[in-house]
């Protein structure tokens, strides 16, 4: 599967959304930049991976597409 990572630029102010190295989409604000790497998700022809981190780096959440490829949830 796979990830694409959104992320806080490391110079200057914005967001970017990367796989591995490479820049896919970036913006000024966070909710542009999910939106526009929710887009590129949705037309990869492979299952990807959304992975959203926080301001500070942390991990937020995580998006699948397509949905259908999510995996399955287990009892904790």
């Amino acid at each position: 599967m796979r990830r694409i990572r959104v992320v806080r630029k490391k110079r200057g102010k914005g967001w970017v959304a990367k796989r591995g190295s490479k820049v896919l989409v970036s913006g000024t604000k966070k909710s542009t930049t999910v939106k526009k790497a929710a887009k590129v998700a949705r037309k990869a022809r492979k299952p990807t991976s959304l992975m959203i981190h926080k301001r500070n780096g942390q991990f937020q959440e995580e998006r699948t597409y397509p949905r259908s490829a999510d995996p399955r949830g287990s009892k904790g």
